[in-house]
């Protein structure tokens, strides 16, 4: 009874189903041990983790509707989504509340959210369906079943790519003043998910090399620009530049000599975090048990992995990690059962979008990148990722119930089809 209910009720692929309830549970324990300081300033221990649970719960519910959308619906969604995204951006651009520092949030009442998660999901579901509508049939060979893409050649060698460029880059030039993370993020997916679509190596080399051209250029420029003169082009400007220099050490002489002791009000967030991962050892202090919760700034959302690692240790952080990882080849096994382009790309690029994420938010935590706002999908607290995250889950396991069916279909005995059905198959029209 029980695994017929599981069977009807949690369609799609059982390890991406684990994978999520994995995190829902990881998040749960976690924020309920992260959350000192707003329980502290709230007075209600049990509140920052009911929110999170009924977050979950609702997101559990997008979930199950989305994975029983027939995914070649989802092609509809980027002539709707995109553009109600981009007005979304601007608005946000000129009228945005500001949290944090950062001017990201459209307010709603009581209700508040980042239009940058919506623009992730639209950009990606736009360049899937650019990328398979250039793909053409002559130019794919299959080997075991599988179809390998040999090169997008529909329109021409450039003109995917000039789409797929173009739409990328007027979505994210209205996102990376206020949060360049998302807008960085945005764009390696981007340049992913072409990859994928077998845009041709050459023109790929190119933007490559000009792109590491001009990020070294706008790097120097920020580095050697005086302060007075950054703060004037508003913006996030100053922070990222406060954040590298702190990042690499970069200092004037004059400044060193003033500073000859070290300040750890300066670095406040970076320093925290490296104290809660010496905190832990193989299998850390247990949960609930963090030292530097207390101390950490945004300890529930933007640095909750260095919790996790202090309160279960190097086994604690490993286990996130690798649910991540099975995360994505689960998704490229997905991608290689699917007989269409677009759904193939479009569970890629949301697979890439979710790791590459995750990857961002432990490097910050263990000290590899400078400080940005990006939280840990699922786990984080917080509201806007954790429903769109969902969401995400729901349009990979919608594919993976195609893909299912495509491999059902493929490995149905001839012998299981009606005599007139096979003859029409095996007849020489047929095969034509």
């Amino acid at each position: 009874m029980i695994k017929l209910i599981s069977n009807n009720l949690f369609k799609g692929d059982k390890v991406v189903w684990m994978v999520f309830f994995f995190l829902c549970m990881i998040s749960l324990v976690e924020i309920y041990s992260a959350s000192s300081s707003l329980t502290y300033q709230q007075g209600n221990h049990w509140d920052p983790m009911m929110r999170q649970a009924g977050l979950l719960c609702a997101g559990l519910i997008l979930i199950l509707v989305i994975a029983r959308i027939p995914c070649k619906l989802f092609m509809l969604v980027p002539f709707v989504l995109y553009p109600i995204s981009i007005i979304l951006l601007v608005y946000v651009l000129f009228f945005g509340s500001s949290i944090n520092g950062g001017n990201r949030w459209i307010e709603l009442g009581p209700l508040s959210f980042q239009p940058s998660e919506i623009a992730k999901g639209a950009l990606i579901m736009t360049l899937a369906a650019v990328l398979s509508k250039s793909q053409t049939e002559d130019k794919v060979k299959t080997r075991k079943g599988i179809k390998t893409i040999v090169t997008a050649s529909r329109g021409g060698h450039y003109l995917p790519f000039k789409v797929c460029m173009g739409l990328t880059i007027f979505m994210i030039m209205f996102i990376f003043t206020e949060n360049f993370s998302t807008a960085a993020i945005l764009f390696t997916v981007a340049i992913a998910m072409m990859f994928i679509g077998n845009i041709p190596g050459d023109i790929m080399g190119k933007m490559m090399l000009t792109l590491v051209a001009l990020g070294a250029i706008a790097f120097a420029i920020l580095i050697i620009t005086p302060e007075s003169a950054v703060s004037h082009l508003g913006g996030r400007a100053l922070t990222w530049k406060h954040r590298i220099e702190a990042k690499l050490h970069i200092g004037s002489e004059a400044e060193a000599a003033e500073e000859k002791t070290y300040s750890i009000e300066d670095h406040w967030q970076e320093d925290n975090a490296q104290i809660a991962i010496a905190n832990s050892n193989v299998i850390g202090l247990g949960p609930g048990n963090s030292i530097q919760r207390d101390f950490l700034s945004h300890a529930e959302s933007d640095f909750i992995y260095c919790i996790i690692v202090e309160e279960t240790g190097l086994v604690g952080g490993i286990v996130v990690i690798l649910l991540f990882i099975v995360l994505l080849i689960r998704a490229s096994r997905i991608a290689q059962k699917c007989d269409k382009f677009f759904p193939a790309f479009l569970v890629m690029g949301i697979s890439i979008i979710l790791v590459l994420q995750a990857l961002i938010n432990m490097g910050v935590a263990v000290g590899m990148f400078p400080v940005t706002g990006q939280p840990l999908p699922l786990i984080s607290r917080g509201g806007t990722s954790i429903l769109i995250t969902c969401c995400y889950f729901g349009i990979i396991l919608s594919i993976s119930r195609y893909a299912d069916k495509v491999s059902e279909t493929k490995a149905e005995p001839a012998e299981a089809i009606s005599s007139n059905e096979t003859d029409e198959y095996f007849s020489s029209e047929g095969m034509e």
